[in-house]
């Protein structure tokens, strides 16, 4: 959450600072008790998200051509991607694990491009967004871990061929790295989100203030928004394949 200060009728955050366009704002004030629920242009925008892709893949299967065009060629292309990823690392059992893994990579794609849009909000920004998805997977691949292999699965803090001797500083050790997984997940793709944006902020305040002379801070900043795009898509695809080594992990541990 951003910081501001108060300045007269207005904060820090709405002038010209880097951060204000990470600012949450309310849009539907929702106050129940003490529990805030409001409506923000966060949610609006991961609602906007789901609108998007929904109607990407809607339009795009919608005749379902033996010759594919743009949009059919698109969503083929997204579906044969993760369906391939999911080969790659997880193998034939991460089949039925298929929509939720296309789900998260065209959610955080989505999410990504969103924020490269003029006046639009990158609720990928937020650490409690990344972390909150990433708790989630966390959650959701060690249930399927304890599942399918029950009290066998405590034996992922253990790796094979180990001497016993070596337990009591082992298995600390992987403990520690396995609940760090959804907090390295989810800074991951906050961090290089929320450094880009404020990067791009921060050039494109030099653009109008040198006026003329802001050429160069204008060529970085198209070569800048080239570069985001494509962290985009790259952090989309990491997010996505690390959701899928751990699953991995849970379904064959070692």
């Amino acid at each position: 959450m951003v910081r501001v200060k108060m300045r007269g009728n207005r904060t820090l955050a709405e002038g010209h600072s880097p951060l204000a366009q990470f600012e949450i704002k309310t849009l539907v004030p929702i106050q129940i008790g003490d529990i805030n629920l409001s409506f923000t242009n966060s949610s609006a925008f991961m609602v906007a998200t789901v609108l998007a892709i929904s109607l990407f893949l809607i339009v795009g299967m919608r005749r379902s051509a033996l010759v594919p065009g743009r949009w059919q060629s698109m969503v083929e292309l997204s579906y044969i991607f993760i369906a391939n990823l999911i080969k790659d690392t997880v193998g034939s059992g991460g089949r039925p694990y298929f929509p939720f893994i296309f789900t998260v990579f065209m959610f955080v794609l989505f999410g990504n491009l969103f924020g490269m849009l003029p006046y639009t909000f990158t609720f990928t920004s937020h650490i409690v967004v990344t972390f909150t998805m990433a708790l989630f997977v966390f959650l959701g691949v060690t249930l399927i871990a304890i599942a399918k292999h029950k009290m066998h699965f405590f034996s992922f803090f253990m790796p094979p061929g180990v001497p016993m001797y070596m337990a009591p500083i082992l298995i600390p050790i992987e403990i520690i790295s396995y609940l760090s997984r959804p907090i390295s997940l989810s800074v991951r793709l906050f961090a290089n989100m929320l450094a880009g944006h404020t990067l791009m902020k921060v050039f494109a305040g030099f653009v109008f203030a040198l006026g003329v002379f802001g050429i160069a801070p204008w060529a970085f900043i198209v070569a800048l928004t080239g570069l985001e795009i494509v962290i985009a898509f790259l952090q989309a695809y990491v997010f996505t394949i690390l959701t899928c080594l751990y699953l991995n992990d849970a379904l064959h541990l070692h």
